[in-house]
């Protein structure tokens, strides 16, 4: 009897024990949860390098669309996915920088980044029925200088905008733009350069190149150097991109084929 009333009681702390767990773990679960918004403020340390205090949401958004521009540089359909999830943690902090443009900028990059994914998920479906491979084009004459002018005239416009948003939206932008026409004109170019990407022109990272140098700039004059850092290897995977992309087109037309590359799609 007093055998199986041992085992009977160590059972019963047993379960007590698991449910307890249970019960911290939820508590856990739900600590994290109310902390999440913390998180996402510009001002909660990760960690500190040499001095520089690093954001949450400025390390994790940096180095996923780190990961993107290289996702997209070897052609890989997972740029798009990985690539939302960085541009929506980087338009909570650009807000928080009073870098208005770059907010809009983002929410315009999730629209293009779902229409990407989808678009990319049809030719790679296309492809592997067909054995054929994507195309990559180049912009006509006209079509470049409708670009520019898309560029030049969007970019004054919004940068119009945003110089006096605060005014206009005073309960949403409480503080002034920071740099409202600089950071416009290179959020309207890559809302240029975005979308030809996803139509797979090569001169999108031309456009890419330029937006990448004012904005290792742009982001060191707002005191985010690790998103400026990452700006110069954006540069350097632009340059890449170009370059691949460019050799791809060279050596289609040399053997008088279809100009193509191929989307990798990982499983």
């Amino acid at each position: 009897m007093a055998a199986g009333a041992r085992v009977i009681g160590a059972a019963a702390e047993f379960e007590l024990g698991r449910r307890r767990g249970g019960l911290l773990r939820i508590i856990a679960s739900q600590r994290a949860i109310m902390d999440l918004p913390r998180l996402l403020e510009a001002d909660t340390t990760f960690f500190t390098i040499i001095g520089y205090q690093m954001s949450y949401v400025e390390f994790f958004g940096t180095v996923l669309n780190l990961l993107s521009v290289w996702l997209v540089s070897r052609r890989s359909i997972l740029t798009w996915p990985v690539g939302i999830v960085a541009v929506v943690l980087f338009g909570i902090l650009f807000y928080q920088l009073e870098l208005y443009s770059d907010v809009v900028e983002q929410i315009y990059f999730i629209v293009t980044g779902i229409y990407g994914w989808i678009a990319w998920m049809r030719l790679t479906g296309r492809t592997a029925s067909s054995s054929t491979a994507i195309d990559i084009e180049r912009l006509s004459r006209s079509a470049v200088a409708w670009c520019l002018g898309f560029v030049a005239v969007g970019g004054l416009a919004m940068g119009a905008l945003m110089a006096n948003i605060h005014q206009l939206l005073p309960r949403i932008f409480d503080q002034p733009a920071a740099y409202p026409y600089v950071d416009a004109i290179t959020t309207v170019m890559s809302f240029a350069a975005q979308l030809l990407m996803a139509h797979r022109k090569v001169e999108s990272w031309v456009l890419w190149i330029v937006v990448d140098v004012i904005g290792i700039w742009l982001y060191h004059a707002r005191g985010v150097d690790f998103i400026s850092l990452l700006y110069v290897v954006f540069l350097v995977l632009a340059l890449k991109g170009f370059w691949d992309w460019s050799r791809q087109l060279h050596t289609s037309a040399l053997g008088g084929g279809d100009v193509v590359a191929v989307v990798e799609v990982a499983t």
